[in-house]
């Protein structure tokens, strides 16, 4: 057995302060997700200050990464207390872990909700203009580039000899289908909320490929990159032509 690590109580508040840091690094260190969130709060804290928030909303914005931070430092610490008291699988200990990564979903949700509030103002106009800018095309064009990715999915799965047009291998039909509907939708609404939420059911289709493991990482990106590639060379053919 491993020896263990005396710990002494605090002597004065500057030691305390030591212990606090060295808990925020212990965090960073050992939990992938804080890293992730460290990195995502940075950048989007400079682009506050790039795009010149005013300041009760530079306020708001920095409060609920805060509070993110918070939930996942606390849900850590659960963690860590929990494994300490209980090595082996108890249902109470499950479900001690469970609700606090619950509270740091619902924290998520809530920054989901704040930047979407903040930022979709700054979001929405220049995507709209460069939209906007594309001609709008028929809607048969995206039959045609749909028709075209199942095609080339097939096409590649005959090849590498893998997989049926829908089911596994290399790559993903659905990726490259619901990214080819993505671009399509994109393309045919020139509508910023529209593009936003069929490219998150893009997305989720993707990822439920790989929750079910039919299909690895690469297959799914690549099946993505097909799907929306293809039905965006579609559509600029399309618009060459009729220039």
């Amino acid at each position: 057995m491993e020896e263990q690590k005396r710990v002494t109580k605090p002597k004065n508040w500057f030691e305390s302060l030591n212990y606090a840091i060295e808990g925020v690094i212990y965090a960073f260190k050992t939990q992938r997700h804080i890293r992730y969130h460290y990195v995502i709060a940075a950048a989007a804290l400079f682009l506050s200050l790039f795009l010149e928030l005013p300041v009760i909303e530079f306020v708001m914005f920095t409060f609920s990464i805060v509070i993110l931070l918070f939930a996942e430092m606390m849900n850590t610490a659960i963690e860590e207390a929990v494994n300490l008291i209980e090595d082996k699988h108890h249902i109470l200990a499950k479900n001690a872990k469970d609700v606090s990564a619950g509270a740091v979903l619902i924290s998520s949700i809530g920054v989901g909700i704040m930047v979407y509030m903040l930022f979709s103002k700054y979001l929405y106009e220049p995507m709209g203009l460069a939209l906007r800018e594309a001609r709008v095309f028929s809607g048969h064009i995206a039959v045609i580039a749909l028709l075209l990715v199942l095609i080339a999915v097939v096409t590649f799965k005959a090849t590498i000899g893998k997989g049926s047009p829908l089911h596994g291998g290399m790559p993903s039909g659905h990726s490259a289908v619901a990214f080819s509907l993505f671009t399509s939708i994109s393309l045919l609404t020139l509508e910023p909320l529209v593009v936003i939420l069929s490219f998150i059911l893009a997305v989720m289709v993707s990822h439920s490929r790989l929750i079910g493991g039919i299909h690895t990482k690469l297959e799914v990106i690549l099946g993505g990159l097909l799907g929306c590639g293809l039905t965006l060379l579609v559509f600029r053919i399309f618009f060459m032509t009729i220039r």
